[in-house]
């Protein structure tokens, strides 16, 4: 069976390209909004469904990925920061905080219709940051279309005093050991030969 990311994310291509594995990508055309009552990690889980169901039809023999993410400061969610402005505001807030990153993962297999859906947990403890480290790197990196304002697989792991869990490739938005095991379930053997 084919693989098929159902994504159009540079970073979560460049993770799953990692695994030397033939996929293709597919943007979903899904509204991704947090719904009334909605915790994240609900939210996360929906989405990434959506986001593989949203692209089944088009493949009908395929293992779909779908993922979602999801960062929250103090219980409040972060968003994508858009401009300067937002991203030296979201890292003033963060600065000495911990942040969780909630990352939706769904693997649906479109020949039967078998789905697998979790949730991912992820945090960062960042240092305490001055004003001046904050602009010096926004101004560097420019890490406007991140949630939270940091790409820790670049400069942004200078900001950071720990991180806190399973697989550090779900801060970037694609758990691929939890991937890797969500894959051996529907008799798909990541180091097995797919030439």
């Amino acid at each position: 069976m084919k693989l098929v990311l159902a994504s159009t994310s540079p970073y979560r291509k460049t993770l799953l390209d990692r695994l030397h594995l033939p996929f293709e990508c597919d943007k979903p055309d899904i509204v991704e909004s947090r719904l009334e009552h909605e915790s994240v990690d609900q939210m996360v889980v929906r989405l990434a469904r959506s986001k593989a169901e949203a692209v089944a039809d088009r493949h009908r023999d395929a293992l779909i990925i779908g993922s979602d993410q999801s960062a929250e400061l103090n219980g409040r969610p972060l968003s994508k920061p858009g401009n300067f402005s937002n991203a030296f505001k979201q890292l003033q807030r963060a600065s000495g905080q911990r942040i969780v990153f909630q990352t939706g993962l769904c693997l649906l297999n479109s020949q039967t219709g078998n789905s697998q859906a979790v949730c991912v947990p992820y945090a960062v403890v960042f240092r305490q940051l001055t004003d001046d480290m904050i602009e010096h790197y926004l101004q560097k990196e420019q890490p406007y279309d991140c949630a939270g304002s940091f790409k820790s697989e670049g400069l942004g792991i200078a900001l950071f005093e720990k991180f806190e869990g399973e697989d550090p490739n779900t801060l970037v938005g694609l758990p691929l050991i939890k991937l890797i095991s969500m894959l051996e379930i529907e008799g798909f053997d990541v180091l097995g030969d797919h030439e």
